[in-house]
């Protein structure tokens, strides 16, 4: 994913929503002058300003990162995502990311569109994940899903951890 191809995307969403820059600022809770930095392609963002933007937009992460797999996202909490799958069958969008998580990480994600879900596997370490005052620890081999349209976390326990995350949403 290349920083100009993200801007590209957000301005076309953004245009086609009939959106202003700054009221999709403002619905998004940044800067005005971030969000037009990352529209000419002049700022990467991070995790959590995609994930900002993707909610007023009302698309998942890969509606801006693209739907190439390998594409890399790093969070300001040290969390990795990188994109392996996305499916667009008529009723709903399926993403497929690997998390990767150095000790210490964490994420903090603002709520998705009404009826998006997540379902985290956690392949290596210990993960604190869902919902945000609702979290439950999964180790290696568990799984958990939670309805993501609110905020909800993510953080390594104990040292690094790896996951596996399925989000679907709505279409």
């Amino acid at each position: 994913m290349s920083v100009e191809d993200v801007g590209r995307r957000l301005r076309d969403l953004r245009i086609e929503r009939g959106l202003s820059l700054s009221e999709l600022a403002r619905r998004a809770g940044i800067g005005k002058g971030s969000l037009s930095e990352i529209e000419g392609g002049g700022r990467n963002p991070t995790v959590e300003t995609l994930y900002a933007l993707c909610g007023p937009l009302e698309v998942p992460m890969t509606s801006l990162i693209g739907e190439s797999p390998g594409a890399v996202s790093v969070a300001q909490g040290g969390m990795r995502s990188i994109l392996l799958s996305v499916r667009t069958p008529p009723t709903l969008t399926v993403e497929v990311f690997r998390l990767e998580f150095p000790t210490g990480a964490g994420h903090i994600s603002p709520g998705h569109r009404p009826g998006t879900r997540e379902h985290l596997t956690v392949v290596a370490g210990v993960l604190r994940v869902g919902p945000t005052g609702r979290e439950r620890e999964v180790g290696a081999g568990d799984s958990h899903t939670w309805s993501s349209d609110g905020s909800h976390r993510y953080t390594a326990i104990d040292g690094p951890a790896e996951a596996v995350l399925v989000i679907t949403t709505p279409r």
